[in-house]
């Protein structure tokens, strides 16, 4: 909304004009100082309209006719014209890079409150983010903040709930015009400042001191937007911050027969030679090579990976956004056990490193289930390994038009000369989520290994690393520990891999205060932040702390309950429902009886429960079952 005056008539009222965006075409509303429509006029690419000067701007609307708007300053008079102009010659970053057909989907389905409720939802995700601004709130402290792919302005709301001095929330989709709603009936109108537009199109009046996002997709990169998130360092002030900090991809081979043979056998409808007198066989070959191009997007029981996990590390605050045209992750995999290799498991995890503490948040099967879960990718034909024996191959994103990547794999195992590989399309993933526990593994290489097996290490849905001490795991862990020897080992690119392999006393060790002490510590810190923020606010709740999936499962199957799903319909990737609460927690003296969602790993409270726990107390250490 933008105050004018009119042509060569300084004395004259101020106009208020307000511009709604839609795809190719902009609704621009002039008022009169009384708040009545004193005209409308809709541009598109074929209307005539270009800037005089510094802060006027003239748009011809029939015949003789046209109008001159003068802005008060220049930089208002840039923002309309980034709505209103159709008409530019050079093509932004993003355009370069995105197929029309792509960006349309993609604002649209972004654009509806029922995705954006979806994603708030994730009280993982939301109440992480809360507590990595709130608990850094020195960092946040009159600051001005860049939020950027803002969606309903959630994070907008937490960065002045950690003392921010003013926001820029800019949103591409028609969601900007709920979020400018919600910020003008808050308490923070006027400082929270939602700009409609494409973060490689915009402008702000302004460097910044911190950028915070929820650029990650599956898999960490699909989407794409974290070339978006990159971009924006160019409103960056020097030493300011991001939020997230750096982002983990782990890659692992696991085994699972039941997945194989379940795509496979899809392709058999394709087999039959008579389907209503017609043939269908010519198309088999065709249509097992498309189910095996598709991830598996779910959840999966930790003991069905041969490996430790190979992790990948991102510095946002170094990375450029050609570093994520074409990924190249380099794989060396020990087998601590024998069994068939069906394919690879990603998972992710970011850091929000502050001044005051590191705050992580995870996708691992071990933690809290999340709406972005876990990816599988099959091999078309698996491999057989033995224990000891040493897998090499590799990993390679290639970015494409369609906002995703196209994902090649491939591995060998060294002592027999074994080869399986795969090109998979990112951006058509199956949704395999049902809702219920991962079956436990029958494989014998499942069962009496111990967790140090499975990762290489990283951060978890409940830990942080505080100036005042903390958790061995996550002192241990810190992203920052290992930045200065890869960046000695590999400073041409900033986007390194490298492998953490970690004795097996360690891993107890980070995973007994995961799931004993770190619970203690993080109901407090829920606590302080609340304090710290003015109150727990609606729809955002503290991280749950991260359990097991066995125990979820035990607890599941002791209580009997029903798993309860967001009727939200996926139309594109990342919008797979969010699993819901099946029904209300029963809290008794502080000993929570938790009533799972139907997966492993998924352990959240609404609101009310959470602030219910806050007032019993955390609940006792829950033996670990895992390991």
């Amino acid at each position: 909304m933008t105050k004018v005056g009119a042509k060569g008539d300084e004395a004259s009222p101020l106009f208020t004009i307000k511009v709604r965006r839609v795809s190719d075409e902009s609704q621009v509303t002039i008022l009169n100082n009384k708040d009545e429509v004193n005209m409308k006029i809709t541009m598109t690419s074929s209307s005539e309209s270009c800037k005089i000067g510094n802060a006027k701007f003239i748009i011809h609307i029939t015949g003789e006719h046209s109008i001159i708007l003068k802005f008060p300053t220049p930089t208002e008079m840039k923002r309309f014209q980034a709505q209103v102009d159709f008409r530019s010659k050079c093509q932004s970053v993003f355009d370069k890079r995105t197929a029309e057909s792509s960006a349309v989907q993609y604002f649209q389905f972004y654009g509806y409150l029922s995705q954006q409720q979806n994603m708030m939802q994730d009280y993982v995700r939301t109440g992480t983010y809360q507590k990595a601004m709130v608990q850094n709130f020195m960092d946040f402290r009159d600051k001005v903040v860049l939020d950027v792919g803002a969606g309903s302005g959630i994070l907008s709301f937490f960065a002045m709930q950690a003392g921010a001095r003013k926001v820029y929330a800019v949103e591409a989709s028609t969601m900007a015009e709920h979020t400018k709603k919600l910020v003008s009936q808050s308490q923070y109108a006027g400082r929270i400042i939602v700009i409609p537009g494409k973060i490689e199109e915009i402008d702000i009046p302004e460097q910044v001191d911190i950028i915070v996002s929820e650029p990650m997709g599956y898999m960490l990169f699909n989407e794409r937007m974290l070339e978006t998130y990159l971009h924006s360092k160019k409103f960056l002030r020097p030493n300011g911050l991001m939020f997230p900090t750096v982002g983990d991809l782990h890659i692992a081979p696991f085994s699972d027969e039941l997945l194989y043979m379940e795509q496979f056998t899809k392709a058999n409808f394709w087999y039959q030679q008579s389907f209503h007198g017609v043939d269908l066989s010519p198309l088999r070959d065709a249509a097992v090579e498309e189910y095996f191009k598709q991830p598996i997007v779910d959840t999966f029981d930790i003991r069905i990976l041969m490996a430790k996990s190979v992790k990948y590390t991102v510095n946002f605050l170094q990375a450029q956004e050609e570093d994520l045209h074409r990924i190249e992750i380099p794989l060396h995999f020990t087998a601590h056990s024998s069994g068939t290799v069906h394919g690879f498991a990603f998972w992710f995890d970011i850091a929000f490193i502050g001044s005051m503490s590191t705050v992580w948040l995870s996708t691992a099967p071990t933690e809290s289930l999340t709406h972005w879960y876990q990816v599988r990718c099959l091999f078309r034909s698996p491999l057989f390994i033995k224990t000891g024996e040493t897998m090499v191959g590799k990993v390679v994103l290639r970015s494409n038009m369609r906002q995703s990547y196209d994902v090649d794999i491939e591995a060998v195992v060294e002592a027999t000369g074994s080869k399986a590989e795969n090109t998979l399309d990112l951006k058509n993933p199956f949704f395999h989520y049902t809702g219920q526990p991962p079956a436990t593994p029958a494989e014998a290489h499942c069962s009496g290994v111990a967790g140090d097996a499975y990762t290489a290490g990283g951060g978890s849905n409940t830990g942080n690393n505080s100036s005042g001490g903390g958790s061995s795991h996550y002192q241990r862990h810190h992203p920052s520990a290992h930045y200065g020897q890869q960046d000695s080992q590999n400073t041409a690119n900033p986007s390194q891999q490298y492998h953490q392999q970690y004795h097996p006393s360690q891993y107890q060790q980070q995973h007994s205060g995961r799931n004993g002490n770190n619970q203690g510590q993080q109901a407090a810190s829920g606590k302080e932040a609340a304090a710290a923020s003015g109150g727990r606010q609606s729809g955002a709740g503290d991280s749950a702390p991260g359990t097991p999936g066995s125990q979820a499962q035990q607890r599941t199957q002791q209580n009997g309950t029903t798993p309860a799903f967001c009727n939200t319909v996926p139309l594109i990737s990342g919008g797979i429902p969010y699993p819901g609460l099946s029904n209300k927690q029963a809290m008794v003296g502080g000993q929570q009886q938790q009533q799972q969602s139907g997966s492993a790993g998924n352990h959240v409270l609404d609101p009310s429960q959470q602030q219910q726990q806050q007032n019993n107390g955390p609940p006792p250490p829950q033996q670990n079952l895992y390991y």
